[in-house]
């Protein structure tokens, strides 16, 4: 049986257990006030509780105010702001396109000024060069070799007359074109006009340029013919129409290499152009710039001006000048 005693001396053992335990609890507490009271306020378990998990989406109402992240969505950094393309776009340097196009304007601007430096024809009418026509060719004595140019008697055969609407009010006229047919080539100038039924694109050659194309027999054949500006030792003259006086005066220039686009006279305000005929001369209805210097311009925009030429009904009168062969 066991004495009392025995229980007695398990006494103290529990009453240093319950201090051990004090003690534990103490130390346990001391750590936790140290961890609560240091910088954060949060332990670190609570701060990562708080992040959302990676690939979910955090819930709740946005705040009053304040576009909520679904809504509109930020920019990446790819993308630009409008505010921003648009600076970018101003101060930006000029494009290849933008570049060229300011040349092409600079390039306009000096072809507008210089004339002469031209070489498309752009003065031209009907007739332009670069231009291949098809037509036909048809053949007619041309007598002493005078015609609707007026360009008088001649013993040049190597002639043509343009049909009417390429004949255009005679800007046809002087012009030298090149025929072609059957593999052979000829080289006339336009003295005449063919009125209907001559057609477009129609030529009705000398019967001795006719014939180097073709037998005077065949009376019609298939052409095709293109402008020239041939080479010449001539230079251009002026003559005046009959009945010339300072008071009204036709002009006429004579052995023009390429076609003839306009004729002026100088007057006190500057060059006033004057208006063709049909028979191609260059009319000064009130005798303005009648015996004045005289400016011509062919299809090309190249100028000559001529001075001293006196009002001379009917003389042919040498300037010495001529056309650039193009």
């Amino acid at each position: 049986m066991t004495t009392p005693s025995h229980r007695r001396r398990s006494r103290p053992r529990r009453h240093t257990a319950l201090l051990s335990a004090v003690a534990v609890a103490a130390v346990a507490l001391v750590v936790s006030l140290a961890v609560a009271f240091r910088p954060g306020g949060q332990t670190a378990d609570v701060r990562d509780a708080a992040k959302p998990v990676a690939g979910t989406r955090t819930s709740g109402s946005p705040t009053p105010g304040t576009p909520s992240a679904s809504a509109s969505p930020t920019p990446s950094t790819g993308s630009a702001s409008p505010t921003a393309r648009a600076s970018a776009s101003r101060s930006a340097t000029p494009t290849a396109a933008s570049a060229a196009s300011a040349a092409s304007a600079r390039a306009k601007a000096t072809t507008a000024t210089a004339p002469k430096t031209s070489a498309t024809g752009s003065l031209a009418g009907r007739i332009r060069p670069g231009v291949t026509y098809p037509g036909v060719a048809t053949a007619y004595d041309v007598g002493n070799g005078n015609g609707a140019c007026s360009y008088g008697p001649t013993s040049d055969v190597m002639t043509a007359a343009m049909n009417t609407a390429d004949y255009e009010t005679s800007k046809a006229c002087g012009a030298f074109v090149a025929v072609h047919a059957g593999g052979k080539s000829i080289t006339v100038r336009i003295t005449n006009e063919c009125p209907a039924p001559c057609q477009p694109g129609q030529l009705d050659l000398s019967q001795q340029a006719f014939a180097k194309l073709a037998p005077l027999s065949a009376g019609r054949i298939q052409i095709t013919w293109n402008l020239l500006s041939p080479a010449t030792g001539d230079t251009i003259s002026i003559r005046y129409k009959t009945g010339s006086t300072q008071y009204w005066c036709g002009i006429q220039a004579i052995g023009h290499r390429n076609p003839l686009a306009r004729l002026e006279v100088r007057t006190g305000g500057g060059w006033k152009r004057l208006e063709r005929t049909g028979y191609n001369y260059f009319l000064s209805e009130q005798g303005t710039g009648c015996g004045a210097a005289i400016r011509l311009t062919d299809i090309y925009g190249e100028q000559l001006t001529v001075e001293g030429i006196a009002v001379k009904p009917d003389a042919v009168q040498p300037t010495g000048v001529q056309f650039t062969r193009r």
